[in-house]
């Protein structure tokens, strides 16, 4: 089998089990375990699979910069974010990530609602003037312009005096296995640290986001209270509700 036809095959794989093991397509073809996982590195190069120990998972496209995102499953993230805006209580202090979901979060929120939202996005901040009876927080640091937010020692170090509700967290990949994902470390820090200071952290996961995987490891599953989605029923879906995670359906 020439190496195009192998990649052909590994990314019908991906597409079909929603993850790759190397040394299983290895014995399957006949070929040593290196040729294959020389291809996946190749995959990965080419931005068409993510790397994991052992194999690969499917890539998430929600890794391109903020503006490109904002385009990409509109419709699927205005479901999420109506569903998760039904989370945010009266009164409540809230947490609301950067990126695009997140922003249309803001957008679903009553234009009454009283409530308090810490925020580490400027985006964010900007688009909840609209909301006069939200009194807003803005955590500085470094602004990190592919995400349009702040992150970095002292982006994490002004999480410190949070005591939120409520944090509504924004990820590029939900995945089974590789848990919570994004594609940057530091973003990853930020995001956790805004976890560890919040009573409930509930995951906005658009359809493209589930069965999918980033470079960086956010949390695991079982660290969240529960995921708010609109992905249809599928092997992906069925792996999250296998491995214990609340879903929130949009």
């Amino acid at each position: 089998m020439l190496s195009a036809q192998r990649r052909d095959l590994l990314l019908d794989r991906l597409r079909r089990d929603g993850r790759v093991v190397a040394r299983d397509v290895a014995a399957e073809l006949g070929v040593t375990h290196d040729m294959v996982r020389r291809d996946l590195r190749e995959l990965a190069a080419a931005g068409l699979v993510q790397r994991v120990y052992g194999g690969a998972l499917p890539v998430s496209p929600a890794v391109a910069d903020y503006a490109a995102r904002r385009s990409v499953a509109e419709d699927s993230k205005q479901r999420v974010a109506a569903a998760a805006a039904e989370l945010v209580a009266p009164g409540a202090v809230v947490v609301l990530d950067g990126g695009t979901t997140a922003l249309a979060v803001v957008g679903a929120l009553p234009r009454d609602l009283r409530a308090t939202v810490v925020t580490h996005s400027p985006t964010i901040a900007v688009a909840l003037a609209d909301h006069p009876g939200v009194e807003v927080e803005i955590l500085g640091g470094r602004l990190f312009r592919h995400s349009m937010v702040t992150c970095g020692a002292a982006a994490v170090e002004a999480v410190a005096g949070v005591r939120a509700d409520l944090f509504l967290l924004g990820v590029t990949g939900v995945h089974a296995e590789a848990g919570l994902t994004t594609g940057d470390r530091d973003e990853a820090a930020m995001k956790r640290a805004l976890a560890a200071h919040a009573g409930d952290t509930w995951v906005l996961a658009s359809s493209e986001k589930i069965g999918a995987a980033s470079p960086f490891a956010v949390l695991p599953l079982d660290a969240v209270s529960g995921v708010v989605t609109d992905a249809a029923d599928g092997p992906a879906l069925d792996a999250l509700v296998e491995a214990g995670v609340t879903l929130v359906r949009a």
